[in-house]
């Protein structure tokens, strides 16, 4: 056995690169780099035990290489028979993160010749270094992922409790849990009357407009455990067999959690990803649970807030009946006393027309005046006690709002031109999808600390149409944006830009 006392103060290095960084997927890569360069492999690999656990594939350095060519045979009149490849050595170190295995360490294609023991020695060291990097970088993870969802929920129960209606609070929920969890969508399923369940509210990327409406019909296996509030894990939407949807092939990984407070269901919350997207975790699972639970009981609450608010408008309708009786309707009867009076005098007291003419002037104002007085009380008493629908500008605020739980900080917004009165349907869906696509692809890039958000009705388009231009500006990394309808800058950070005529 060599002795590995040369080479110290390489796994020194080693040692300490594993650990200078607290991303787990860095981590993994910093291991392997350090195990192929301290035994001079020119292929490593990380191979996990569970990798739905922590939500990562395999890490590898380089491409394995190809074993070195057999000799050709001697010839022979015998039909020859095809060579064996010989295998190319390999030194396999397992890594325990606490009393379990995390996974192995592969390295092959040692440049000098075959591994040694002096390499296995090493690579054991480091391998134990690794087991502790590893697991603070879980604990890291883990916490930051519980801080995430704790911001999300408390910001879904401060958006719920600010007055929004029935419609935008379970919109609210969905778009921030899909954020969350970085699913593919944010689904709200209630049950319908015959039964089943029916999705009345999604948040995706693209257009929701197929989606909402789907319904899961009466006798689906997946039924009995939505409608008894119990949670439901599904590895892939489009093969599981408990899935009967028209859109379950779009869909992979889900989770689909009750809404569920007080022994009230108030319906499913459902995270989708992509077919052929990373599984969910363990820690995801339960913190998106927590999420639901947390949601639920800011619906019922906030619910609780809407029948506070109506009973105050029955209250005023209340005082307004009153008004109604109590100065109104004097007021018309002391005017009808003024005519009667009035005709009396004319036919028995022999008054000037000009005195008659006076005092009935006097009493068609009183009537007027009664009559607009009635007319502003019935006008209060036909308006419905729900809030007035959103503004566009509330739903941009809403969209950054939900970025921000995500980043981590509250995206800068600004609005120029006349946005309320300019902006209508379609053109204000298809900017606030593409708002939603730049949010999300921001919160993704490492490093962003400032989002800027600009809509402006007043910029023309290149061929002088008036048009409207939003502008997504994040200093997360470095890269060009892209543009969808309209042009693109590049620069220091990312900037997106979309335009559409008006």
């Amino acid at each position: 056995m060599h002795d590995p006392v040369p080479r110290l103060p390489s796994l020194l290095e080693a040692v300490l690169s594993v650990g200078t960084d607290l991303e787990l997927r860095a981590t993994l890569q910093h291991i392997v780099d350090a195990a192929a360069e301290l035994t001079e492999a020119r292929y490593a690999a990380l191979d996990m035990t569970d990798p739905g656990r922590d939500g990562l594939t395999g890490i590898r350095t380089a491409e394995r290489p190809e074993p070195p060519e057999p000799p050709e045979p001697p010839e022979s009149t015998e039909s020859p028979k095809p060579p064996e490849l010989p295998e190319l050595p390999e030194l396999v170190v397992p890594i325990h993160v606490d009393d379990e295995v995390f996974g192995d360490l592969r390295l092959a294609g040692k440049r000098d010749g075959p591994f040694t023991d002096e390499d296995e020695q090493l690579v054991r060291v480091l391998a134990t270094q690794a087991g502790i990097a590893i697991g603070n970088a879980r604990l890291y993870e883990t916490a930051r992922q519980r801080e995430r969802w704790i911001e999300g929920a408390a910001a879904v129960t401060t958006a719920l409790l600010s007055g929004e209606s029935a419609a935008d609070a379970l919109m609210t929920v969905a778009e921030r849990a899909r954020r969350l969890a970085e699913a593919s969508a944010g689904v709200i399923l209630q049950p319908t009357e015959d039964g089943g369940m029916e999705i009345v509210t999604a948040s995706t990327l693209d257009d929701p407009g197929d989606i909402v409406g789907v319904v899961i019909e009466p006798g689906s296996p997946v039924l009995e455990q939505l409608l008894g509030g119990e949670p439901v894990f599904i590895d892939d939407t489009a093969t599981d067999p408990r899935m009967t949807t028209r859109v379950r092939h779009r869909f992979g990984p889900s989770m689909m959690l009750p809404l569920q407070a007080g022994g009230r269901l108030l319906g499913t919350l459902a995270l989708p990803r992509r077919r052929g997207g990373r599984p969910y975790t363990a820690v995801e699972r339960l913190l998106a649970t927590q999420f639901a639970s947390q949601a639920a009981l800011a619906l019922v609450h906030a619910e609780a807030q809407h029948s506070r608010e109506r009973l105050a408008v029955y209250e005023d309708r209340d005082r307004i009946a009153r008004d109604l009786h109590d100065l109104v309707v004097q007021r018309l009867f002391a005017t009808g006393m003024m005519l009667e009076s009035t005709q009396r005098r004319s036919a028995g007291t022999g008054d000037t027309d000009k005195d008659v003419h006076a005092m009935l002037g006097h009493a068609v104002d009183e009537l007027q005046s009664t009559v607009q007085e009635v007319r502003t009380a019935i006008f209060a008493l036909q308006q419905p006690p729900a809030d007035a629908p959103i503004t566009f500008r509330g739903k941009v605020l809403r969209e950054a709002a939900g970025a921000g739980a995500v980043l981590g900080f509250q995206p800068s917004t600004r609005f120029t031109g006349a946005v309320e009165n300019r902006l209508a349907e379609p053109v204000a869906g298809r900017l606030l999808t593409a708002l939603r696509r730049a949010l999300t692809a921001a919160s993704r890039r490492a490093g962003a600390s400032r989002v800027e958000i600009t809509v402006d009705v007043t910029a023309p388009l290149p061929d002088g149409r008036p048009g409207v231009r939003l502008t997504v500006f994040d200093d997360g990394g470095a890269g060009n944006g892209h543009a969808e309808g309209g042009g693109a800058e590049g620069g220091a950070g990312t900037t997106v830009t979309w335009q559409s005529p008006l």
